[in-house]
């Protein structure tokens, strides 16, 4: 029997969810999109005319969706991290399978409610942890679930965030003060290094958590002598300093535009003097070590598996380039790689005369993806899981996200205490 297309609709218009909603575009038997909740007018009203949504179809809020009669299978939620739970809560107990942006939740209270009413309507929620559908980390799951390496002894990840994503979004944007967005740094950019270490390491779970971090540059103890408070307006080094907006934004204007040039949506070909005007007030144009931003440059967590092996993950904003790194030791051999340049090699200990050890290297380098191949993956096996189909390994049912988040929580909960260690309940 010919499967139909899986009927969904976009709740939050952002860059995410029509990153997701673009495998109707590309492969339309596996998905329609055929509605669109968003607050914003041009945002709702653009996503609309895209998919030929018609009026009847288009919400202001995921509440107004809820209340109104069924009429698609699923959801894309890609709202902000705060509201998660209380815009997937009532769709769920609408009858909606739903596709969730990471992370699910903020808090470890949120995160069980939401666990507990998945199970209590009996709908599918999968979270957006689209790095496990990264060839790079497939194949390295692939490797250790067939024995290559043994029995895992430590695992350590770390993510280098590079000066102008950290200033995009960290100092100046949208996640660079937890009391306005709900979230920790660790939360909203790690989550992802945290999940692919309690998958890779699934046949365990985390026992106990512990970590350290703070904010040591983007303070206004750091700022340049002589430096101003908005970077277009008062700042007369404005050609010079690192983290100047001209230099990060108006040199380079198609770099994180979603973000930066949110504003200008309503302008068909913004000018690079709407950019500069745009500067003068927005968030984006403050000074980086003048903002009100209140999250950790950097971070460093360290698990205890309750099998005995350790996890540590390190993030550091602020670097010259972004990357991901990863090395596991096991009994057997080693695996280390470098995710940005989609390379990771394959140790093997080998004892024959003249040996020491075996090595493999594995080229897995894709282009034109944010996160390495992953995206439309991830979608696919969605579709899958709606419709009840044979899933992949890297499936990420909201039961399976759960170990992760309650790590990243009660680490930030042990930075705040000075490293106090804190047991994990699952």
């Amino acid at each position: 029997m010919e499967l139909k297309p899986l009927k969904t609709i976009i709740v939050g218009g952002g860059h995410r969810s029509l990153t997701y909603a673009n495998l109707a575009n590309i492969e339309s038997d596996k998905m329609k999109i055929v509605g669109v909740a968003d607050p914003d007018e041009n945002r709702r009203n653009s996503i609309a005319k895209l998919y030929n949504i018609p009026p009847e179809r288009c919400f202001n809020t995921a509440e107004e969706l809820a209340e109104a009669p069924k009429f698609a299978d699923a959801v894309i939620n890609g709202t902000m991290d705060h509201v998660h739970v209380k815009t997937t809560i009532p769709l769920l107990k609408a009858g909606y399978d739903v596709l969730l942006e990471k992370p699910f939740s903020v808090n470890e209270e949120e995160a069980r409610e939401l666990v507990e009413a998945a199970e209590k309507y009996g709908r599918k929620v999968m979270v957006c942890f689209v790095l496990r559908y990264a060839p790079f980390y497939r194949k390295i799951k692939d490797l250790i679930l067939a024995g290559e390496i043994g029995e895992i002894i430590s695992i350590q990840t770390s993510e280098f965030v590079s000066y102008h994503h950290m200033s995009t979004s960290h100092v100046r944007g949208k996640w660079n003060n937890s009391e306005k967005c709900h979230s920790s740094m660790l939360l909203a950019k790690c989550c992802h290094d945290i999940d692919i270490m309690m998958w890779l390491m699934s046949e365990t779970k985390p026992a106990l958590v512990s970590s350290f971090g703070c904010n040591k540059q983007f303070i206004k103890e750091n700022a340049p002598e002589n430096s101003g408070t908005r970077c277009l307006v008062d700042c007369p080094l404005v050609d010079e300093c690192l983290y100047s907006a001209k230099r990060i934004y108006i040199d380079h204007p198609d770099r994180w535009s979603f973000y930066v040039w949110d504003a200008l949506e309503h302008l068909e070909n913004p000018t690079i003097e709407d950019k500069i005007e745009l500067l003068k007030t927005s968030p984006y144009g403050v000074c980086a070590y003048k903002s009100d931003n209140n999250v950790v440059d950097h971070q460093t967590v360290s698990v205890m598996f309750e099998n005995g092996a350790t996890g540590t993950h390190n993030m550091v904003g602020g670097t010259s380039s972004g990357t991901r790194t990863i090395h596991i030791t096991g009994t057997k051999g080693v695996i280390k790689g470098d995710f940005e340049k989609g390379e990771f090699t394959l140790s093997k200990i080998d004892p024959r005369p003249g040996c020491e050890h075996e090595d493999t290297v594995y080229d897995l380098k894709i282009g034109d993806d944010t996160h390495g191949g992953g995206d439309l993956d991830l979608v696919r096996d969605f579709v899958a899981y709606a419709r009840g189909e044979e899933l992949s390994v890297s499936c990420t049912s909201i039961t399976d996200s759960l170990s992760g988040h309650l790590v990243v929580f009660l680490a930030d909960k042990s930075r705040e205490n000075n490293g106090m260690p804190e047991k994990v309940i699952l």
